[in-house]
């Protein structure tokens, strides 16, 4: 089988992350290229060749939000569908609403293609957020594709509105954990992520800053763009916060597992999220998650099942709900297994057999993976 699978660029991002683990794992088991529409400055590393566009575009363009995707990417379609018809691929993989947006042109000259459109983050904020100036072009992108992919309830909900052969497929685990556990004694609190100040809610991870005790700090990692990052400092300084946070930087590998494991709690802040990589990884180290609610956490955490799900936009109520965790280490050591058990719904071979069945078209509408059933036993169930 031979795959391809395009990504806007290569940056520090959850869906290029969730797409190089992918494509890597994938890789030994199929024919396997990414295909940049930027010049290459991949922060992750891969196991499968790197193609870039015949005519590739700013690099500076993190992801485009903007209007009339087919008339600005027009010589980059007319690109992309030549190098899928020369190079006679089975399956094509497009993350994100600007690539869903080309589907209809890649169906129109190769039917026979089968078309994927990857949906990171929840319907709600991709139609009338990130793609609202594209919207129409992204419905009708959903519409084209043989498949659309999903991370949570919540979304294989929304996104059925528009293609029928819409599935949840939970993205894999993207730190290997193994023989690596979280040291439940520190007084530090975990938080990885963009600096997004409304994304992420860092202005709320940083009220909440101010209601910890002397003796715990929370340990930050990730980077954002210069404004986003001066607004962060501007941020620390007006709360007086600069001694309780850590600030580490974009982290990877080695550097990341280490950040999780010298801290006792993971923490989430954000306004929105589709399914966050990160929240996984913490929770695959055995750290207990404390979260804001949104349609991520609430998939991840169950409704509170496996950790602390608070009301959104609530940093006290945040704050409240930590409380219990930060005082009891017992409690901690608890909530840590609470974790383990949900990472297990997580594991790369599990999800790599649910993209199997996609990229094999043996799959039914609305088909669910997640934790407790095989992607086979659904199919055949």
């Amino acid at each position: 089988m031979k795959l391809l699978i395009v990504v806007e660029n290569l940056v520090m991002d959850g869906v290029k992350r969730a797409s190089t683990v992918l494509g890597n794992a994938l890789a030994s088991q199929a024919d396997v290229t990414y295909y940049s529409l930027a010049h290459p400055r991949s922060f992750y590393r891969l196991q499968a060749p790197l193609v870039v566009a015949p005519h590739p575009v700013d690099d500076q363009i993190l992801n485009y939000f903007g209007d009339a995707p087919l008339q600005k990417y027009a010589i980059q379609i007319t690109d992309l569908i030549t190098f899928l018809r020369v190079g006679q691929y089975d399956s094509v993989i497009l993350p994100g609403g600007l690539l869903t947006s080309f589907a209809p042109a890649i169906k129109a000259s190769l039917p026979r293609l089968n078309v994927i459109a990857w949906m990171h983050n929840n319907v709600e904020t991709y139609l009338y957020q990130y793609y609202v100036h594209m919207q129409k072009e992204f419905k009708t992108g959903l519409i084209a594709a043989d498949a659309v992919v999903t991370l949570t309830a919540s979304d294989l909900e929304g996104y059925s509105r528009f293609n029928p052969h819409t599935v949840k497929i939970y993205n894999p685990l993207t730190l290997n954990a193994a023989g690596h556990r979280a040291d439940l004694r520190y007084h530090t609190i975990a938080f990885t992520g963009r600096i997004d100040i409304q994304h992420k809610g860092i202005d709320y991870l940083l009220a909440l800053a101010r209601q910890l005790p002397d003796d715990w700090q929370i340990s930050m990692a990730g980077k954002g763009t210069p404004s986003a990052m001066a607004t962060f400092d501007q941020l620390l300084t007006d709360l007086n916060v600069q001694d309780r946070i850590i600030y580490r930087g974009a982290l990877k590998d080695e550097a990341l597992r280490q950040h999780y494991q010298q801290a006792s709690i993971f923490v989430m802040t954000s306004r929105w999220e589709g399914m966050p990589l990160v929240m996984g990884e913490a929770m695959a180290l055995g750290l207990p998650v404390a979260a804001m609610t949104n349609t991520g956490s609430a998939e991840y955490l169950q409704g509170g099942r496996y950790g602390v799900l608070t009301p959104a936009h609530d940093v006290i109520g945040l704050w409240h709900g930590m409380q219990p965790l930060m005082a009891d280490l017992s409690l901690r050591e608890a909530y840590a297994q609470r974790s383990l058990q949900r990472a297990k719904a997580f594991s790369l071979p599990k999800i790599i057999r649910a993209w199997q069945g996609l990229l094999n078209r043996s799959y039914l509408p609305q088909v669910t993976v997640s934790e407790g059933a095989s992607w086979e036993a659904q199919r055949e169930g």
